[in-house]
This record gives structure tokens, C-alpha cells and sequence, in this order.
């Protein structure tokens, strides 16, 4: 279709929005909104895969013969078509809120009326280099929960997907030859591999663009995730014009132009070479951790329950991989392994990767127990986390995506410790900006002053090395909340702009990485008060990875900040739940004595209160609302013992100081942390009467 179509096309849109009530995602998790932001989402998956089809097909209108065979091909004409006719029943319910009808109903077809429903998919497709920005819209799997709905959908929608990437792969590839200079040239190529990851000419793209610019550890580093993707998906390695480039990258003074050569080669993909993919040369950049999950071993499982040896590998796979610093080699490509020998050596010397998750699944009566560990295949294959889950068999799908959750939630923060002491174990000679800001994490969390510092000069390193490294951004924004945080710099609103940018920088750079993301929101809610910016951010983040435990921690203490009390308990107790042993837990159960604290749960508040303060001691923000809930308890002994160990770390703490910088949002809430702490014993501070004064004004007006 050509570009005066589109426009046209653009033109009429534009109209038609202002009849729209109805807005449809369909790519990622399925969502139906209206005008209002009033969810009317159907909650079977049949009435949202009846919904997809009839939006997918429009304008034109699908005929009811269609809707059944796609729906309820395994069942007869006559039960398909009543099925059919309940499921339409259910989706008009549904649909009800919106006060208009969307859908046109006859006796033979379905369809949306014109106009009246956005569609996320159509925005897509009617992309073109001209007007490229709907492109971002495609950053999951299209329909991806209605996997395995009918065998007659399932076709349709691998069909439906081919489509819609075959459509965006082509505008992308278009955009991305126009590009000359390497500033536009980075983004584009990235937003192409969001659409296809295997894409070689994208990623010589990247590795051209980034050594134009000087960046030459990014170029190669660019090469390794090609390379990790190849053998992923498709069992191959990097073609022989990569491998060329990645030398040339290598050489003294190549590629060092600041502008791309005129003529950018075609983004035309070789034929594939397949070979196996060798480990990674000693010393060559890595960014990353390179992890498999092997198909589990069954021990008396139904015929049923052996699918989900294969399932719960390829689940675990797919949550791992939306971990942006894990490289993740597929359950599928293991499979052959696992039917064989399991030979850990062969193996790493097969796909080079350094973690290998493996396990059994066992029946014992009528539950399921699910044994899984994580072997380190750089130290003799030691385990280094393992995990039992015993579980009812009646619902096989919940316990693999619950399991899958747990998994990868729990194994994250284990890995990156394992890497940092990897790392600090080596002397510091040539070191990576991913070296470099792996020493840092563990510094941080200790919490010490003079190796925190050290933390930040690590992170500030990093970024001197790599100024596009995302992930060194995040984490040094992250150390600066705790700088302030824990009154160590005397230039706190400095401080507080600087975590700012680094925290905007890293979400530029990589705006798919969940961990940025919720940071970055844990940096506007904590330090600069700007809440709902932060809420959104912290959304995003749990969108892109809804595994992550630390997004729902932090998220939770910015709906702790607002008072959606009830809301921030829920997201902590689902942190909790995915990684009970989290080693950030000082941090995260510290958000439950707040909570707890806020809705005047005093003894559950103290018990919180008292672990955390055992896990870190130095953490001053530990203590605080500890303290506050002693107060109001009048249990004057342990007050004055905590009082003692805050104000040892933050001897200028005041209950005046608390109010100037309290990110919490209701002055109630204000007022009753503030009063117990003066019930605690901490110094109201000079200008206290005024700080009162104001917070008496605020709930005046």
C-alpha cells in the first residue's frame, strides 16, 4: 500500500477519534479500556479470544461459521455454534459500561462498528518511515496469554503474528537505510530488534553506529548479544560478514569516523550458518550472565502432567529472558540434552553459558513436588540455589506460570551476587563498565561509608567507560537516593538532580529495562515527591517484567506514600512471594513497618521494624518507622535503644527534618509518623513549631 493511502488513511483517523469509545491493546497483555478508564475486559479467555478475532478482522465483518471452527474446533457444528452464541451474550455484558454499542450483531456475522474502537495492532500497520512512532506500540507477543486456546486459533494467531512483524520488520528495515549518522542510526536499529531479534543487519547496524562513535566496548558488546541470540533461536552463529565487521571493530583505528560511511549496507540477511556457538574468548566484554533451563526429569507423572516438564522449562525461559542483563539460551535447544546424557561440560562447551537450571518433577499422591536447582558451571557445577515446591495437580497451567514466577524472581538477585563476587575476586586490570558496576553492587548494600563511596566511584567509572551502559546509570541513580538518604552528603539538592538525570538517562537509553524503569521511579517518588510520575513508572516496569520483585517493592512504597495503604500491602506481600530470601530485603520489608505504621498495625509494624534493623544496621531509613510505632506503643526501653542506634548513624535527625523530607503525601500520615517519633524520643528540632504550623495550614485549606 502505498504512502498517499496511509496518509489518507491518517487523515480519517484522526475524525474518527473523536467518536472513538473504546481502546484496545492487543499486543502484550490484552487490555480493553473506555473513554473513562474503565477496564471492560472480559475475564474468560474464550469471550477475549471471540473480542481479538472480530477487532484483528476489522472492518470487515467475520461470519459466525468462522468464529466457531476458530473457537471450538474439537466440539460439533451445533455445540460450537451454541457456545458461540453464549460467549457473544457474555461479551455484550462485558462491553456494557460503554454505554454504546460497538458491535454490529446479525444472524450470520460479527464485526466493530467503524470508528468507534482504537486498536493497537492497527496503529502498526499503518506505520511507514514517515510516521514511524506507532512501531513502539509492538513490545510484546501479540495476544500473548491466549496461547493454546483451540488448535484451529492457535494457527490463526501464528498467522495474525507473521502478519503484524512481517508488517513492522518492513518499515523498520526501511527506516533503518535511510539513517546516516550514528546518533539515529542506534535507536532505530534497537527499535528493529525489539521487532526481531535475530535480525543480523540490525546488529551490524548497532555494532557500525557504536564504534562510529567512538564506543568501541559497546560495538563488541553489541556482537555477544547477537551471538547469545543466534545460538537462542536459532542455533546458529554470526555470519562470516559480522565476524568481519566485529575484526575490523577490533583493530586499531577502524571504524573511528564520527559520521557512518555514505552508503549504509542493506539490512538483507545472509543465509544463516549453522554451527555451534563457542564460549565467549576470556577477557571479551560480556554484559551479562549467559543462563539455560534444561526440560525437567519426571518420575511417575501422568500423561498429562509430562507436558509440563517441556512447559515449565519454556515458561521459566521466557521470564527469564525479560531480565535485560541475563543472555538466555532456550529450553528447546537444550531439549536434546535432556533426552540424552544432561552432561553439564558438553553442555557449556556447546552454548557457553555459565548457569543451568535443572530439577524433577515427582507425583506423590494427589500433589505435585517440583525440585529445581541452579548449578554454577564455571565452579565445578556447584549448586548455588535450589528450591522444592510442592503443589496441588488439578491446574496444571497456574502452577507453571506461579512456579515460573517464583523461579526467576528468586535466581535474579542470586546471580548478579554470584557475578559481583566473581568479579571482585579478579584484579582490577582491564575492566569492563559491567566489571566495574558489578564491584559496585555489593559495596552498596553493605552500607558502609568508605566502601560506599568506593560503590560510587566504581558506577562513575562505568559510565566514563560506557555512556550508553543503561544498567550502570540505574544503579548509580539508585546509590545516590541512598547518599541522600542517609544524610552522608552535604549537598542534598544537587544530589537529588543528579539522581535525576542518571536515572532519565538510563531509561533513554534502554527503555525496556524494568529495573531502570522502577528505579527511576523510586528516585521521583523518594526524593523529588512526584508521585503519580513515579506510579507510572513503576507500571511500566512490572509490564515489561511482572517477575520483578524489587518494581513490586518499590512500587509499593510509592502507593505507601500516596496512602493507597491497601494497595502498597498488596504489592509488598507479592514481592514477598516471589522472593521470600530477597537479599534486598533490609530495603523492601522496611516498606511493612511504614505500612504497617500508617494503619496503625503498631505490633506488626515493630516486628517488621526489629528484622530489618537486625539485616542492615546501618540503613538509618530502617529504623524510623520502627521507632514511630514504639512511640505510639509507649514501650519507652526498646525506643530508647533504637533511638540510640539511628542517631548513632544520623546524628541530626530531627522530627523537624522528618517533615521538610517525607515523601508521604497525606498530612495526616505526616503528623501521626511525626508524633510518634516524638513519643520515641527524637529532638523535635529548632524550627519544629513551624513545621507544624504548616502541616495545621495544609489540612486548614
Amino acid at each position: 500500500m502505498n504512502a498517499a493511502v496511509f496518509e489518507q488513511r491518517s487523515i480519517e483517523a484522526q475524525f474518527q477519534r473523536e467518536s472513538v469509545v473504546l481502546r484496545l491493546r492487543l499486543i502484550g497483555h490484552m487490555e480493553a479500556w473506555t473513554v473513562t478508564s474503565e477496564s471492560v475486559l472480559p475475564a474468560g479467555r474464550k469471550t477475549r479470544g471471540l473480542l481479538a478475532i472480530v477487532a484483528l478482522s476489522s472492518p470487515r465483518p467475520v461470519r459466525r461459521e468462522r468464529l466457531a471452527e476458530l473457537l471450538w474446533s474439537r466440539r460439533p457444528e451445533e455445540q460450537a455454534r451454541a457456545s458461540l452464541r453464549q460467549e457473544i451474550h457474555r461479551l455484550t455484558d462485558c462491553l456494557a459500561p460503554i454505554g454504546k454499542s460497538v458491535l454490529t450483531i446479525t444472524r450470520d456475522h460479527l464485526a466493530l462498528r467503524p470508528g468507534m474502537v482504537w486498536v493497537d495492532v492497527e496503529e502498526v500497520q499503518h506505520a511507514t518511515t514517515a510516521q514511524p512512532a506507532s512501531l513502539s506500540l509492538l513490545d510484546g507477543e501479540l495476544l500473548e496469554e491466549l496461547n493454546g486456546l483451540d488448535p484451529a486459533f492457535d494457527a490463526w494467531l501464528t498467522t495474525e503474528r507473521e502478519r503484524l512483524h512481517d508488517r513492522a520488520r518492513a518499515v523498520a528495515e526501511s527506516l533503518l537505510r535511510e539513517q546516516v549518522e550514528p546518533e539515529q542510526t542506534i535507536p532505530v536499529a534497537q527499535q528493529l530488534l525489539e521487532i526481531d531479534r535475530a535480525h543480523e543487519g540490525a546488529w551490524r547496524a548497532l555494532m557500525r553506529a557504536h564504534a562510529a562513535r567512538g564506543e568501541r566496548g559497546m560495538a563488541i558488546q553489541a556482537y555477544e548479544r547477537c551471538r547469545a541470540v543466534l545460538a537462542d533461536l536459532l542455533d546458529t552463529a554470526p555470519s562470516q560478514e559480522t565476524q568481519k565487521l566485529l575484526a575490523e571493530i577490533r583493530g586499531p583505528g577502524k571504524l573511528a569516523a564520527r559520521r557512518l560511511p555514505a552508503s549504509v549496507p542493506p539490512v538483507v540477511e545472509p543465509a544463516p550458518q549453522v554451527a555451534d556457538p563457542a564460549p565467549a574468548p576470556v577477557g571479551e566484554a560480556r554484559g551479562g550472565a549467559r543462563i539455560g533451563v534444561l526440560p525437567l526429569k519426571l518420575a511417575g507423572a501422568t500423561e498429562e502432567e509430562a507436558h509440563l516438564s517441556p512447559g515449565l522449562a519454556d515458561e521459566i525461559t521466557t521470564a527469564l529472558a525479560r531480565f535485560r542483563w541475563l543472555f538466555v539460551v532456550s529450553s528447546s535447544s537444550l531439549a536434546r540434552f535432556a533426552a540424552e546424557s544432561r552432561e553439564e561440560a558438553a553442555i557449556r562447551e556447546t552454548f557457553g553459558i555459565d548457569f543451568l537450571l535443572d530439577g524433577s518433577i515427582q507425583r506423590v499422591r494427589n500433589r505435585l513436588r517440583i525440585m529445581l536447582r541452579l548449578l554454577d558451571l564455571r565452579s565445578a557445577n556447584q549448586v548455588v540455589w535450589a528450591r522444592r515446591f510442592d503443589r496441588q495437580a488439578h491446574d496444571l497451567l497456574s502452577l507453571q506460570d506461579e512456579i515460573a514466577a517464583e523461579v526467576v524472581a528468586q535466581i535474579d538477585p542470586e546471580i548478579l551476587l554470584i557475578e559481583a563476587k566473581r568479579v571482585a575476586a579478579r584484579p582490577a586490570t582491564d575492566t569492563t563498565a559491567y566489571d566495574l558496576a558489578l564491584r559496585a553492587l555489593p559495596l552498596i548494600d553493605r552500607l558502609e561509608r568508605n566502601s560506599f563511596m568506593k560503590a560510587g566511584d566504581y558506577l562513575a567509572k562505568a559510565i566514563a567507560l560506557e555512556p550508553d551502559f543503561a544498567a550502570a546509570h540505574a544503579w548509580y541513580a539508585y546509590w545516590h537516593v541512598f547518599l541522600v538518604g542517609q544524610h552522608w552528603t552535604d549537598r542534598p539538592k544537587a544530589m537529588m538532580m543528579r539522581a535525576a538525570e542518571l536515572a532519565e538517562r538510563a531509561i533513554v537509553v534502554d527503555p525496556h529495562d524494568a529495573r531502570a524503569l522502577t528505579i527511576a521511579g523510586h528516585v521521583r517518588a523518594f526524593l523529588h515527591h512526584r508521585l503519580r510520575e513515579a506510579a507510572a513508572l513503576h507500571e511500566r516496569a512490572l509490564s515489561l517484567n511482572p517477575n520483578l520483585a524489587m518494581a513490586w517493592a518499590l512500587s509499593g512504597a510509592t502507593h505507601a506514600y500516596m496512602g493507597n495503604l491497601a494497595e502498597a500491602e498488596r504489592r509488598n506481600k507479592r514481592y514477598k512471594k516471589l522472593s521470600p530470601l530477597d537479599p534486598h530485603a533490609f530495603i523492601f520489608d522496611g516498606f511493612f513497618t511504614m505500612i504497617y505504621l500508617l494503619k496503625r498495625e503498631y505490633e506488626a509494624a515493630v516486628e517488621f521494624g526489629r528484622a530489618v534493623t537486625q539485616m542492615n544496621p546501618a540503613l538509618s531509613a530502617g529504623f524510623k518507622p520502627y521507632l514511630s510505632a514504639l512511640g505510639h506503643l509507649g514501650r519507652v526501653e526498646e525506643a530508647a535503644t533504637t533511638r540510640q542506634r539511628l542517631l548513632a548513624i544520623e546524628p541530626e535527625f530531627t522530627v523537624q527534618r522528618f517533615l521538610a523530607t517525607t515523601p508521604l503525601e497525606r498530612e495526616a500520615d505526616k503528623r501521626h509518623y511525626a508524633e510518634g517519633l516524638l513519643l520515641a524520643g527524637i529532638p523535635a528540632g529548632r524550627d519544629f513549631v513551624a513545621a507544624v504550623s504548616d502541616l495545621t495550614s495544609q489540612d486548614a485549606a
